[in-house]
């Protein structure tokens, strides 16, 4: 199973399907399976964004257990996989620079669980995102508030 990021804008963004080595990241409308996660966004335009992997597994994220989120730094992360979370961060920031909306909403869930409701909210600036020690919470919902350049 794999984690799965949206995100809300006001406008659509471009559709790009995930191609191994590139640098930018797929986007891709909402399908009929994943449709529900429509509910709990409030911006109209409901986008997948995957990752480095074409899912949403290479973004940083911390699994909800117990009704918390445990962090941890993981000694044996390979450089590999850290150069693919940096990878992923980074085209996560500029799409959402290219929205042209000064806030963006999202949310980050687990495949198959687009009903489950948020189990947290979070205001936070896009550079957040950045920093290396920034895990998506599984159910988390952020706005993501950027500032222009």
């Amino acid at each position: 199973m794999c984690f799965v990021l949206y995100a809300a804008t006001t406008k659509p963004l471009p559709r790009r399907k995930w191609e191994h080595g590139s640098s930018d990241l797929p986007v891709e409308a909402l399908s009929e399976h994943d449709a529900m996660v429509r509910e709990h966004f409030s911006n109209p335009e409901i986008h997948f964004i995957g990752s480095t992997s074409g899912c949403g597994c290479n973004f940083p994220h911390v699994d909800l257990q117990g009704g918390s989120w445990p962090c941890f730094e993981d000694p044996e992360i390979v450089e590999e996989d850290a150069v693919s979370e940096r990878k992923s961060r980074e085209g996560l920031v500029s799409l959402l620079r290219s929205s042209g909306d000064s806030t963006v909403e999202l949310y980050g869930i687990w495949y198959g669980d687009f009903a489950e409701s948020p189990q947290a909210y979070e205001d936070i600036p896009v550079e957040a995102i950045l920093q290396q020690d920034f895990r998506l919470k599984e159910r988390g919902f952020y706005k993501v508030f950027i500032t222009p350049r």
